[in-house]
């Protein structure tokens, strides 16, 4: 029986449609709309200008925010990485029962059995001045007067990014280490390797398609959230979503839709950089 040639193409149709309608047409909208100008008390006009784009490049507020915004994705990046790397450890190496382990994992996953905004409020009252870490070191005599900078702070923020987001760094570097051959440890250790050396000569090289992954997950969400840096700093922090919203609630479109294309741009930058790191297309195809 003769293969349709068109069969390839119409398996793929259903994707490149659903692609196309809620990926490629919103940024085209969005990157359309950056070059229009608007006019105070008449909005939107239809233009070709460079005008948003220049602002935000040379506005040293909007500067600031996309260095807070890189300050926070970094530093968050570090810490999620570092605690999803040895948590993932401890379940695929460390316990000896498959079914314990998933059992553990699917711990992991009991915080987002609730909404992102109740996880992240409820850091309030452990950071707030009179929370739970203020009235222990007050009441242990470590400190005299409560703490300010635990709460309402860049730590905070921090704090509050690394508990919603080391989840995806977990998942995809448990996925990966559980593909490592035993083996492989085994003959390391045999040949003189120390518990260390183990670790990083074996599983970390092996793992670095899930750190990629995983990487690429906390740095999407961190740059494009919006809600965590408002609340948890107090305002005092902001982020290059926040330009975003502010130009939204003055109706500049515009500037507003050239900010979310330079954001998206350094999302790409950074995603381009894992990528040239590891080689998740060639690690995943082995």
């Amino acid at each position: 029986m003769k293969s349709n040639p068109l069969a390839p193409y119409l398996l793929v149709l259903p994707l490149v449609l659903v692609l196309a309608v809620f990926v490629v047409l919103p940024i085209a909208l969005v990157v359309t709309v950056s070059f229009y100008r608007y006019v105070m008390l008449v909005g939107l006009q239809p233009d070709f200008t460079l005008t948003n784009y220049i602002d935000i490049l040379t506005n040293a507020t909007n500067l600031h925010l996309y260095l807070s915004t890189i300050k926070f994705t970094l530093i968050t990046l570090v810490i999620t990485m570092f605690i999803g790397f040895w948590i993932s450890y401890f379940l695929v190496f460390k316990v000896r029962n498959t079914l314990t382990a998933i059992a553990l994992f699917l711990v992991c996953t009991v915080p987002f059995w609730t909404s992102n905004i109740i996880r992240m409020i409820s850091w309030r009252p452990v950071l707030g001045r009179e929370g739970l870490i203020n009235d222990a070191l007050v009441q242990s005599g470590l400190i005299t007067q409560p703490l300010d900078w635990l709460l309402f702070s860049d730590f905070a923020v921090v704090v509050a990014y690394v508990h919603l987001f080391t989840l995806f760094m977990i998942v995809p570097i448990f996925n990966s280490m559980a593909r490592i051959d035993r083996a492989l440890l085994e003959a390391a250790y045999d040949a003189g390797a120390s518990r260390f050396g183990v670790v990083w000569n074996v599983v970390l090289p092996l793992s670095k398609t899930g750190i990629a992954l995983g990487s690429l997950f906390v740095v999407a969400l961190v740059m494009g959230d919006f809600f965590v840096v408002k609340v948890m700093s107090g305002g005092l922090s902001g982020s290059a979503t926040s330009g975003i919203s502010n130009d939204i609630q003055f109706l500049n479109y515009p500037r507003a839709a050239a900010n979310a294309v330079v954001l998206l741009a350094v999302v790409m930058l950074f995603a381009g950089l894992i990528f040239r790191i590891v080689d998740v297309r060639r690690e995943l195809s082995r």
